[in-house]
């Protein structure tokens, strides 16, 4: 896809993994549209982030601030869409809500239903409102987050951060993809890409991380991914970049970018002798 010109849509852009990808987008010449809503705290350095990319090269964009669990705001933000761009050729489905067992310990029933809302369900309003737009364009692609916590859950060293909710929620995602993909054939693109640990990400930058996640309990992550390191905004962006720019005959997969963590579990021990 050449991406000049063309029509985004990011989620959950104010700060994170989403800013970083839309700050991308910018500057491959990409007219963005971005949401907000928690965080509050970030609004400003976002704004800032833009306005200095605006003044370097030159971008088209807008911020619209919208509770996306309130479906007929999201109904109402693709009317926009429609009446300034008439198409959308990307969709960013990356929102979600993780409530980490560190953090928030056993679940009452208001968390529960925050995570599935925001992580499952919001993804699926969000597409369905899109549809239309997407299949306006001549190659549209939607690449949806999900986590490993789909495929580990809460255990070993991912106990500490990937609560039942999340997991069920993001294992909920890869439904989606595999529908949405054949829903939009062959103009419509739809992939997936599942996250490990990332900075800003259950890692680096959140405030389980930092305040509450013990040395041993970081190590143990750690030492649990084969790369020896958490994920980068840079990881996340260069993935989203081959999706959307280099992967023409990608669609329906499921993109796992963990660094290795669901394989580190089991190591590989020497050859055998044999007995012949």
């Amino acid at each position: 896809m050449e991406l000049k010109g063309k029509v985004a849509l990011v989620l959950g852009a104010v700060k994170g993994i989403g800013k970083a990808i839309a700050l991308a987008l910018a500057k491959e010449g990409v007219k963005l549209v971005m949401t907000r809503y928690d965080w509050k705290e970030s609004f400003d350095s976002m704004e800032e982030d833009f306005r200095r990319l605006d003044s370097d090269i030159g971008i088209e964009y807008e911020i619209h601030d919208i509770n996306l669990l309130d479906t007929e705001k999201i109904a109402l933000l693709m009317e926009n869409i429609e009446k300034r761009f008439g198409v959308l050729d990307i969709l960013i489905n990356n929102i979600e809500r993780g409530g980490w067992p560190a953090v928030h310990g056993p679940y009452i029933q208001e968390q529960w239903d925050l995570e599935i809302a925001t992580t499952l369900r919001t993804k699926k309003w969000v597409f369905d409102s899109a549809f239309p737009l997407l299949k306006k364009s001549d190659a549209a692609v939607v690449i949806n987050f999900s986590s490993i916590a789909a495929l580990v859950g809460r255990s070993g060293a991912a106990a500490a951060i990937f609560n039942d909710g999340y997991a069920a929620a993001a294992r909920g995602v890869g439904v989606l993809t595999e529908t949405w993909a054949r829903m939009g054939a062959p103009s419509l693109r739809v992939n997936e890409i599942m996250l490990g640990v990332f900075e800003t990400r259950h890692a680096q930058g959140t405030r389980g991380w930092e305040e509450v996640l013990t040395s041993d309990e970081k190590k143990a992550i750690l030492d649990h991914i084969l790369m020896g390191r958490t994920g980068s905004l840079d990881d996340v962006v260069k993935a989203v970049l081959f999706i959307v720019r280099d992967a023409p005959y990608m669609t329906g997969s499921v993109l796992r970018l963990d660094g290795g963590y669901v394989l580190g579990g089991e190591k590989v021990p020497p050859m055998p002798r044999g007995v012949l």
